[in-house]
């Protein structure tokens, strides 16, 4: 990719982030006074999750769980593309779970009728991993191409694709 491209690519990346934070912003720090009386903090995994399976309504169980997953999409396609070292399975999911886990501390310890919720986390950073492996790790390493090290030159192969 040539230079101007990678550029194009990185800033239309940092705008698509931007963004992204913009909404991820909205949709978990603000706060929600008729709530305040229906939260509480869950720190055992698995509990919300659960809890959301059981319930009746196919449709808040959904939005509940897929909505938090779609949430973390965008760490996997967007930290490959803007933080070159970032790229690769465990740093993108090192990266997203501590974003969301200090969100959920915010959320928790400032934001009226929101609460921490290690499962939010936890579908968070599943769906980084989600966007990651199915096209962050392609644009990752189409903005940035693997670099030749030491080792290749003394056994005399290339980088892989």
């Amino acid at each position: 990719m040539t230079p101007f491209f990678r550029g194009v690519a990185m800033l239309l990346a940092f705008v698509a982030t931007v963004a992204f934070s913009l909404v991820l912003a909205r949709l978990t720090l603000e706060p929600s006074a008729a709530s305040e009386p229906l939260t509480h903090s869950n720190l055992r995994p698995g509990d919300s999750i659960r809890d959301y399976l059981s319930q009746p309504a196919l449709r808040d169980t959904v939005k509940q769980l897929g909505g938090n997953v779609l949430l973390g999409v965008p760490f996997g396609l967007l930290l490959p593309v803007l933080v070159p070292r970032a790229r690769g399975l465990l740093r993108v999911v090192a990266v997203t779970a501590l974003v969301m886990t200090l969100v959920e501390l915010v959320q928790g310890a400032v934001i009226t009728g929101r609460a921490f919720d290690i499962d939010d986390v936890i579908l968070n950073t599943a769906g980084a991993l989600l966007g990651y492996l199915v096209l962050g790790r392609r644009l990752g390493r189409a903005v940035h191409p693997r670099r030749r090290h030491w080792w290749h030159r003394w056994t005399g192969t290339e980088p892989s694709r």
